[in-house]
């Protein structure tokens, strides 16, 4: 392998059962339990719970992940409208930042762009 390329392993004290749950109308939500290297539960870390839904655009879907608050899963499904709204307004609030930024280069002559000259 490469000395470059970066070791690719992962943390037997960090691993989760992962079971998804849907209504097959807005979204998904991922229940992650905590487990231990032998697969048993884990109660010394808490279960967290993750929604996924889309929402189109005219570029198409654009996906969205986000933790959900909650003990219990109702709970989590409970959450799951305010939280999706959340994910959605700071993702647009993160493509107009940068939009902003793309719009605010200054474009020098001989950096990136066409490697073109002119006489």
């Amino acid at each position: 392998m490469s000395d470059n390329a970066p070791e690719i392993s992962m943390n037997p004290d960090e691993l989760y059962l992962e079971e998804v749950y849907t209504d097959n109308k807005v979204g998904t939500i991922r229940r992650m339990t905590p487990v231990d290297a032998n697969g048993d539960a884990d109660s010394a870390r808490p279960v967290l719970f993750i929604g996924s839904t889309q929402m189109m655009t005219p570029a198409g879907p654009l996906p969205l992940n986000f933790e959900l608050q909650g003990s219990t899963l109702g709970e989590a499904a409970a959450n799951f409208g305010e939280a999706a709204n959340k994910s959605l307004e700071d993702t647009m609030k993160e493509l107009q930042e940068m939009r902003r930024e793309q719009a605010s280069q200054i474009v020098v002559p001989g950096q990136g762009g066409s490697q073109i000259q002119m006489p």
